[in-house]
């Protein structure tokens, strides 16, 4: 038997953007923590087969699509949640989008298109999902943040600045709603090699380095981020608000590797 305060029995978590990538990770390792897991996204195929793999799991899920830049489709979601399980005590956002290009080039269409999802998309779920849970006054919100949100990133300058916002709302929202049963974190990932990524890093020069500045000369794997998730998902994290949580392999902690 596990710890008692990391099992999540009884517990109903919603992750946006939870049906590729880092999000599906995190829906799996909170379901096999004993959670009811809603992994939900923009396209509706792709939240059928997620939600299924969480029912696979012996967990109960729900087919509900979401786009985290439209106000009313989150609150649609949280509303069909809460009619099948009666509240929500777990938020994870982990829609994202990125580009890479050099600023000076940079459209500021997609600029703005980057923060709406990245920045804004998690500020609304915070926002719903947030005033649902400190009405019943029990909550664990968890963002992704990124590397990008502590350190420059070679040419993801929008990226950079929306995720820095993200451990910025992230701090604020957990001093706001501290009194309030709910805590506010965020996940900082190293560098995990995605479907998103997997161009970047594949044999070229910013993979090369990047395993350079890892002191575990390794890229991380998608389930190794799943325990950090279930712990500030849990009530064993019941005094922890407003943390980055960092699992990089060492990356931030470097200086010298050899």
């Amino acid at each position: 038997m596990g710890h008692p305060l990391l099992d999540l029995t009884n517990k109903t978590a919603v992750v946006i953007g939870g049906t590729s990538g880092i999000g599906l990770a995190l829906a799996r390792g909170l379901a096999q923590a004993g959670a009811n897991v809603v992994p939900t996204g923009r396209r509706a195929e792709l939240v059928r087969k997620s939600a299924a793999e969480m029912e696979a799991l012996g967990r109960r899920s729900l087919v509900e699509t979401c786009d985290v830049t439209d106000n009313s489709s989150i609150e649609r979601l949280l509303q069909a949640v809460s009619a099948e399980f009666g509240s929500v005590q777990i938020l994870v956002n982990c829609a994202g989008r990125t580009k890479k290009m050099p600023t000076l080039d940079f459209p500021e269409s997609d600029w703005d298109a980057i923060f709406e999802t990245n920045l804004k998309g998690t500020l609304r779920a915070c926002r719903i999902f947030g005033r649902h849970m400190i009405e019943r006054r029990y909550g664990r919100i968890i963002n992704i943040g990124s590397l990008s949100s502590l350190v420059g990133l070679f040419e993801v300058a929008a990226y950079g600045a929306s995720k820095a916002g993200v451990a910025s709302l992230t701090k604020t929202l957990a001093i706001e709603w501290a009194t309030s049963g709910v805590c506010v974190n965020a996940l900082i990932p190293g560098v995990l090699r995605t479907e998103l990524n997997a161009d970047l890093l594949d044999g070229t020069e910013r993979g090369k380095e990047f395993l350079l500045r890892t002191p575990m000369r390794r890229f991380g794997k998608l389930d190794e981020l799943a325990g950090a998730a279930v712990f500030l998902a849990s009530d064993a994290s019941s005094f922890v608000t407003g943390h980055l949580l960092v699992v990089d392999g060492g990356i931030l902690a470097s200086g010298v590797n050899q």
